[in-house]
């Protein structure tokens, strides 16, 4: 590997006020950035957890991580192939009845959403049905036949497109060959075995948070997440006046989501694992190739663009600036993880407002501010991780 690059120092104060001064802009609640670099660790904590008590949060504080969750299946996934219980060029029917063109679709294919399958986030009508029962229990079998009623948006492995529907699939494929809920397999080999004690997978029936938790609060329904649907003129004009407040989607059940971005943890969980997974410490050596070279380019047309891979993607920001990484987004929550094995950077944000009212997604709209802390990029382009802002949020 190449030398480290020499970044500039991170002052303090300069990255708290920074951070400051964009979640106000945004109206953000409260919002943690963690930065771990070989000189120390740096972190901005802003607001509260709780609109009206005052409470800040902290790097303990736990929060729903959306679709963060991809990491973990796709390292299960991983790990399984690994054992020889599963191969990447496996079709999903062989996990999964009832897939349409199944036996066409492979374990790659889902895990670098190139399967073409309709992501079923995007139906209008399970945002129509969350909001009617904010604590409705759903199953992974629900979700899929929400997506199997439409047709598939491209043949398997001819394009990119981020959807759901590939990593509920994971999950059950997960669940088939590895013999156990993907709750036990999540906590005995990726939590466990690396300490993540803050991290779990909530069961279907529970909507609680470990204590100290965050609220998570969005303006309007469940559809300004999912499908990144934009504010109207006059909610944002009402969000600005504040005579509309935000709404507390903390207790939503997230069953919808599971393999594809049902877990809870914390900023210092958060950090230590990406860091674990980016640098060979889940998989063994050719299993952590096999993941590092996943990433493929999302777009043809931008080939130095984002790229996803097995679960992860991967960005340059410019020169001496590159992650691999993931975000998350669902009903209260936004947030960024990514890890620069270069320079040997962490980097963990989450907000508890998942969209400003002018439509950013809150913690992608703080990257930019942030890697100029890190990187001194004060034209750092604002990378766009999976699921958000764009191309699909998360469930």
């Amino acid at each position: 590997m190449a030398e480290r690059s020499a970044l500039p120092p991170i002052d303090q104060a300069s990255l708290r006020a920074a951070v400051e001064a964009a979640t106000k802009e945004m109206m953000v609640p409260g919002a943690v950035v963690l930065i771990r670099t070989p000189e120390g660790t740096h972190q901005a904590i802003v607001g509260t957890t709780d609109i009206g008590a005052r409470t800040p949060p902290a790097l303990d504080t736990h929060f729903r991580i959306a679709s963060n969750t991809k990491t973990m299946t796709a390292a299960l996934i991983t790990l399984l192939a690994q054992d020889g219980r599963l191969k990447f060029s496996d079709p999903v029917s062989a996990y999964v009845p009832d897939v349409p063109n199944g036996e066409n679709i492979t374990i790659a294919d889902l895990l670098k959403m190139r399967s073409g399958l309709y992501g079923y986030t995007n139906a209008p009508e399970l945002a129509s049905a969350m909001d009617a029962d904010l604590g409705r229990v759903w199953t992974p079998q629900e979700m899929l036949a929400i997506a199997f009623q439409r047709p598939p948006n491209f043949a398997p492995d001819a394009d990119y497109e981020y959807s759901n529907t590939n990593y509920a699939l994971l999950g059950l494929a997960a669940e088939e060959a590895g013999g156990r809920p993907l709750k036990a397999q999540f906590e005995d080999r990726l939590f466990g075995p690396l300490g993540l004690a803050q991290t779990s997978l909530p069961a279907a029936t529970d909507v609680s948070l470990p204590a100290p938790y965050a609220h998570g609060y969005m303006y309007g329904g469940s559809a300004y997440a999912l499908v990144d649907k934009p504010y109207p003129a006059d909610v944002q004009a009402a969000a600005r006046a504040g005579t509309l407040r935000p709404i507390d989607y903390t207790h939503q059940n997230p069953s919808y989501a599971t393999a594809a971005g049902g877990a809870i943890s914390t900023a210092a969980d958060l950090a230590t694992w990406i860091k674990a997974l980016v640098t060979g410490k889940v998989l063994n050596a050719v299993f952590q190739r096999q993941w590092r070279d996943s990433p493929q380019v999302e777009d043809p047309a931008r080939p130095d663009g984002q790229k996803y891979g097995y679960g992860i993607s991967y960005q340059r920001f410019a020169p001496n600036a590159a992650m691999y990484y993931h975000g998350g987004e669902l009903p209260g929550f936004n947030s960024f993880m990514g890890h620069d094995v270069h320079n040997d950077v962490t980097l963990v944000i989450w907000t508890n407002l998942t969209v400003a009212p002018d439509g950013r997604t809150t913690a992608q709209a703080l990257l930019p501010t942030v890697l100029d802390q890190i990187y001194g990029l004060s034209l750092a382009p604002q990378p766009q991780p999976a699921p958000s802002p764009s191309p699909t949020p998360t469930g």
